[in-house]
């Protein structure tokens, strides 16, 4: 075996590894993040790694996004839901942003205000709510006073 050989057998044999695992371990050892889908709320509090007591019980098409790195509470929701939130989510003036944004959810940028649920800021778009946490303490805060 010659050094160039030595040399290029690990690269491939990880381009390999990550071809066949998908782009999950990609994100996962590259971006730092775990992207997971439910088919529906029941779905979603069976199987999800985060818990979001926000979610509408009629929600569908349900996209987690969460940290891959030790201790990290960062996490992204967007989901499809015809109902409000629930009557303890606040709005109040935005003062966070979320982590990550996924493909479809509104621009957290453009929005002046959040729904705080907890730990959670929320925002409505067409059809769809989308929900990153952690918030900020003043949004918790005004929420509190509000």
């Amino acid at each position: 075996m010659n050094a160039r050989t030595a040399l290029a057998a690990p690269a491939l044999i990880v381009a390999g590894l990550l071809a066949l695992t998908g782009c999950s371990a990609y994100d996962s050892l590259v971006h730092k993040y775990a992207t997971s889908t439910f088919d529906d709320a029941n779905a979603f509090e069976k199987d999800a790694e985060v818990d979001a007591p926000w979610i509408p019980a009629d929600a569908t098409d349900i996209t987690v996004r969460i940290s891959t790195l030790e201790d990290a509470a960062d996490a992204v929701i967007l989901l499809t839901s015809d109902s409000p939130l629930a009557d303890d989510c606040r709005e109040v003036d935005r003062r966070s942003a979320p982590s990550w944004v996924l493909d479809d959810a509104p621009d957290p940028y453009e929005a002046g205000s959040v729904f705080v649920c907890g730990d959670w800021s929320v925002i409505e778009g067409d059809g769809v709510w989308f929900g990153w946490t952690p918030n900020s303490p003043e949004e918790r805060e005004a929420a509190s006073a509000g």
